[in-house]
Order: C-alpha cells, then sequence, then structure tokens
C-alpha cells in the first residue's frame, strides 16, 4: 500500500487489531487508503480510523460501529498527543469472540494506535 509508514498487529482477548499508519495529506488519501483496506480485509468487524490534516486543518474519527466514542476518538486523542499531522491512523478489528466491553475498547484502539508511533 502506497504511503504506508508502520504497521503493527495486536491480540485482546481473541480479537485481533490491526494497526495501520499512512502519510494523507487529503480527504481523498484517507478514503484511498479506506477503500483498499475494506478490499484487503473484507471479512474485519469494523476498520475505524482518524486523521488530523494541518492545511486546511481538518480532524476526524470514525467508529465504524463501535459503540460511540470508543475507536475513533481513543485514535484521533493519540494523534493530538503526538502532534502528528498529515497523516492517518486506521485499526482494522476482527471479533474474536469475547466482549470487551467500552473501556477494554477504547484501552485496546488507544494502545493500537500509541504502538504505532513507538
Amino acid at each position: 500500500m502506497q504511503n504506508l509508514i508502520k504497521q503493527i498487529e495486536i491480540v485482546e482477548k481473541k480479537s485481533k487489531f490491526l494497526g495501520y499508519l499512512f502519510h494523507c495529506e487529503s480527504v481523498d488519501d484517507v478514503q484511498k487508503v479506506l477503500g483498499e483496506l475494506k478490499k484487503e480485509h473484507k471479512k474485519a468487524t469494523h476498520i475505524c480510523y482518524a486523521f488530523s490534516l494541518r492545511s486546511p486543518f481538518l480532524e476526524k474519527a470514525v467508529d465504524d460501529g463501535e459503540p460511540s466514542g470508543t475507536a475513533g476518538r481513543p485514535i484521533l486523542s493519540v494523534l493530538q498527543k503526538k502532534g502528528a499531522f498529515d497523516v492517518c491512523v486506521f485499526v482494522v478489528r476482527y471479533f474474536g469472540g469475547i466482549k470487551l466491553g467500552a473501556g477494554g475498547l477504547v484501552r485496546a484502539y488507544t494502545k493500537t494506535a500509541s504502538q504505532l508511533f513507538s
């Protein structure tokens, strides 16, 4: 995939979280990457993401069916804490059969996004 900076995998209670950090300079870039990930991960339960663009300044977080505020916002929070611009972070989740709860989801998405920057 074009503009891929880093990729990681984390497993939490049998759910697999695949984290991707991309260089993105526009909403079009974000949409292209999202389309590629949807093709590659057709059986994924969720593809949650957040991005932060410098010019024009724009931030967005998407939960993709996860409970509101448990996926996209934690990812965006990591971007903000790192002061990262012109990047997008996608976390592809494959549900493993054990519910994580809201707190568990926030921790898993935050952990995945944070490790992309370490």
